[in-house]
């Protein structure tokens, strides 16, 4: 004798989200709410729109963040590419997921009052690691600064591996002469999480604080960006 296999009940989340009372969407409740109240796969449910092949928008969401390990920090740090490998994420919504992760990071960069200007280390890393801290490869940026110490360029002058042969001071100063620069700000980031200098950097340092006091434009510092820690040759007396 045989028995039917029992049928497991559906589960409510996997009702696509027309069939959802509209008080309970995500659009809506963020509508209502506001941002806020919504959790974050709640916010990348939103961004993804709908479903795909039968499961709801916010299991597509929870399973992107769990590729993640749970981290928007992390999920951001991967490339687009890896995130296709997300059931229910194709190409489309694996470049609108990095577009709203990176508006992000630049609202955090702009949190920042407007004007105020960088006093120490510390000010410039945090103005740069919501950008930096979690990249896969180096960049190098260069903060020219106005004579009150305010922002007032951000240079992005390689991406990569930082070496001397790289960096060179005529793509370093370009920008710092052409805004009149009062001084600059060395800034790059350790994709290791650790940002003890290495040979590399002391050299790249020393190269351009040299055509900086050539140029009579000063580097203030250099600041090395790891995961929520920092280096500054200033600081360390390495300038």
């Amino acid at each position: 004798m045989t028995t039917d296999a029992p049928t497991a009940a559906p589960r409510p989340w996997r009702r696509p989200l027309r069939e959802q009372p509209r008080a309970e969407r995500p659009r809506e409740r963020l509508r209502t709410l506001g941002t806020h109240a919504l959790s974050a796969a709640e916010l990348l449910a939103v961004v993804l729109g709908t479903g795909s092949g039968g499961d709801a928008a916010i299991e597509v969401a929870q399973r992107v963040l769990g590729h993640g390990a749970g981290s928007l920090r992390r999920l951001a740090s991967q490339p687009v590419a890896d995130l296709t490998r997300v059931r229910g994420v194709g190409p489309a919504r694996a470049v609108a997921i990095h577009a709203a992760l990176e508006l992000g990071r630049r609202l955090a960069l702009e949190s920042r009052e407007e004007g105020a200007p960088i006093r120490s280390p510390r000010d410039v890393y945090q103005l740069y690691a919501p950008r930096l801290q979690d990249l896969p490869v180096e960049e190098f940026h260069v903060a020219v600064l106005d004579a009150q110490h305010r922002l007032e360029r951000d240079v992005l002058v390689t991406r990569g591996i930082l070496n001397s042969s790289l960096v060179h001071p005529r793509e370093v100063f370009r920008e710092a002469i052409a805004e009149r620069a009062a001084a600059i700000v060395l800034v790059h980031n350790h994709p290791s999480g650790d940002p003890t200098p290495s040979a590399d950097d002391r050299a790249v340092t020393d190269q351009l604080a040299a055509a900086g006091r050539l140029l009579d434009i000063p580097v203030h510092d250099h600041v090395i960006v790891g995961r929520g820690r920092y280096t500054s040759f200033a600081e360390g007396g390495l300038l």
